[in-house]
């Protein structure tokens, strides 16, 4: 009875951490993804508005470690001087910040896996402290968590990044291979990437994905967010459904990993989209690469590599919005209403 109650208390932990970072993943980089392009579409118009409001959801992003260690301290019902220390180490054990000559600065997301770690050992520092420090935990509880927890992050974060630096050398191999089954791999790794605690953006710009391959990274994501958004539609309602895409379908990390099977039709998604990324010599650069459909980055940077016109506008629709809406359907109508593989409910999300 004992170790069954501590493995549903170590699952039940583990799902908050989890939780946590999906949360702060939609309150720090849904805004940009949604604003971002419309703000440079503004510029030539309201360049004073625009770029203040570009500027703003740039730095929103790099509080994806603070959002996310918040989240996941509200979840495991602290309260407000714990939520807070938890952000804090997060914060710092998450790469976002950095110190030099005597400078701070914040830049990117940070490291999602090394988040989840350094919010992992701030709890666990809470927890192992209790009510040990009485009267004092106001002062010295912030303290302690910041410069143990978060100094931990920090010194873990280089080893943490060997993961992804391993990744990049596996998705580069996959580059070299005939084009057709390139975008196939490619489009599958980019979207298991998507729905993991691995930034597919920091892989592309990290081994420099362009051509067809940033076109099949692009369109993997797209497939695999249209999919996992029309699969959930009823039991998340039009907002949620609209941010797999619009936003980040990253936002079901914590389902997807609770319920591995779930990765059979996203695969399956991806990987038809990569092929056809490949067949229709869909291109991107390092840059673009591994945001999918967000922001209209992915499409954007493929119109920039085709001829200017109203065809390559069509085909981008096609394969950006009508083909993707359709599969969506389709593995709905697979996976949860003729074969029963998996549940609407399975992808459920608690805002």
């Amino acid at each position: 009875m004992t170790e069954s109650k501590e493995t549903n208390g170590l699952k039940q932990g583990t799902l908050n951490i989890l939780n946590g970072i999906g949360l702060g993943v939609i309150a720090a980089l849904v805004p940009a993804a949604i604003l971002g392009q419309l703000m440079k579409a503004l510029l030539g118009v309201a360049p004073a508005f625009a770029q203040t409001v570009i500027n703003i959801t740039i730095f929103t992003q790099s509080l994806l470690a603070a959002m996310a260690g918040f989240c996941a301290a509200y979840l495991f019902q602290m309260n407000m001087i714990q939520m807070c220390s938890v952000a804090a180490a997060a914060m710092i054990g998450s790469g976002a910040v950095t110190f030099k000559n005597g400078l701070i600065m914040v830049a990117g997301t940070g490291d999602v896996i090394n988040i989840g770690l350094t919010i992992t050992l701030a709890i666990l520092l809470i927890k192992l402290i209790g009510n040990k420090l009485g009267s004092y935990t106001t002062i010295l509880l912030p303290i302690i968590v910041l410069v143990v927890g978060g100094g931990i992050g920090l010194l873990i974060l280089p080893y943490v990044k060997t993961v992804t630096t391993f990744i990049g050398m596996i998705v580069m191999a996959f580059t070299k291979l005939q084009p057709l089954l390139m975008g196939v791999l490619i489009g599958m790794s980019f979207a298991a990437m998507i729905v993991s605690p691995i930034s597919s953006v920091g892989i592309a710009v990290a081994i420099g994905l362009t051509g067809v391959a940033s076109g099949a990274a692009n369109l993997g994501i797209t497939g695999a967010a249209y999919t996992l958004g029309i699969m959930s539609y009823s039991v998340n309602g039009m907002g949620t459904t609209l941010a797999h895409f619009i936003g980040t379908p990253k936002i079901q990390m914590t389902n997807m990993l609770e319920k591995p099977k779930l990765f059979v039709p996203v695969l399956l998604s991806s990987a038809l989209s990569g092929l056809l990324a490949a067949i229709f010599n869909l291109q991107g650069t390092p840059n673009s690469a591994g945001f999918g459909f967000s922001g209209l980055i992915g499409p954007l940077a493929a119109y920039a590599k085709m001829t200017p016109g109203w065809g390559s506008i069509i085909l981008l629709t096609v394969l950006y919005v009508v083909y993707p809406v359709a599969l969506g359907f389709f593995m709905r109508w697979l996976f949860i209403d003729r074969l029963s593989f998996a549940q609407a409910e399975d992808l459920r999300l608690e805002v």
